[in-house]
């Protein structure tokens, strides 16, 4: 018995010890966390902040290492679980571990990115056609909107925390068009996503045409795709030269200005 008892001594030790070494390196890293949390809000970048919803979901140890500066292994770890959940067609947890890993990370692009796509599509396509578990076709299309509304929450507050995120930008309008069935949020956001550093060409192209689906832009829609075709001829797609010719007739632009004169 002595000796057990001192075996469990021993291992209660190495645990508070264990658990101070973590603590103290936490306490270290603060002064230099605080730092950067200024200089990330003054940069413009919305942070996020660890509090007790964090600890409920990653646990007491899970939140130490958190504070200790090893967000990233624990946001690793969680990510795995999601995709696990997601296997599993747990959605309802996967919606809790996407959202624990992007509060651990919100600089992680991906993390946000495909937390919106798992939601808006993955989520709600699954709650739709699920009549097993709700035969009231009404109430997955209810559910079916959550998710989407949900998967458009992780966009929005993905490009909160990375504002020049063409990709986060480009989730949004995916989800506006695709999902919303919202044209001008779609044009706004792929907008956007053309004025990001690593805007891709197509971007710009989007946005206008989605513009010309939009009620009450068709003027301005008109005149952007105009700029686009008179630019060159790689512009003139078939799909630009037909919203062209649909706008001349909504706008009832004078055939001497129109593409084709005279037409």
């Amino acid at each position: 018995m002595p000796g057990r008892a001192r075996f469990f001594r021993s291992q209660i030790a190495a645990r508070v010890g264990a658990a101070l070494l973590v603590l103290a390196f936490g306490a270290l890293r603060l002064p230099f966390e605080g730092r950067l949390a200024a200089a990330q809000h003054a940069a413009g970048f919305g942070t996020v902040r660890l509090g007790v919803g964090l600890r409920e979901q990653v646990g007491q140890l899970g939140f130490l290492a958190a504070l200790s500066g090893f967000r990233a292994l624990v946001a690793d770890f969680v990510w795995i679980e999601a995709y696990s959940a997601w296997e599993r067609v747990e959605y309802g947890r996967v919606n809790l571990l996407c959202g624990t890993a992007t509060t651990l990370e919100p600089r992680n692009i991906e993390f946000w990115d495909q937390s919106a796509w798992h939601m808006a599509w993955n989520a709600a396509v699954h709650a739709r056609d699920d009549a097993r578990a709700q035969p009231r076709e009404a109430l997955r299309r209810k559910a079916e909107r959550e998710y989407i509304l949900l998967g458009e929450s992780f966009a929005e507050r993905g490009i909160a925390n990375n504002p020049k995120s063409r990709v986060l930008h480009e989730r949004l309008a995916r989800i506006d068009i695709e999902r919303l069935h919202d044209p001008c949020a779609a044009s706004a956001e792929y907008s956007r996503a053309a004025a990001c550093p690593d805007a891709m060409g197509y971007e710009k192209r989007f946005a206008a045409f989605l513009l010309a689906e939009c009620p009450g832009h068709e003027r301005e829609a008109y005149w952007l795709l105009r700029y686009y075709h008179d630019l060159s001829e790689q512009e003139r797609v078939p799909t630009l030269e037909r919203l062209l010719r649909e706008l001349e007739k909504k706008i009832d632009l004078p055939p001497e200005q129109r593409v084709d004169k005279g037409r």
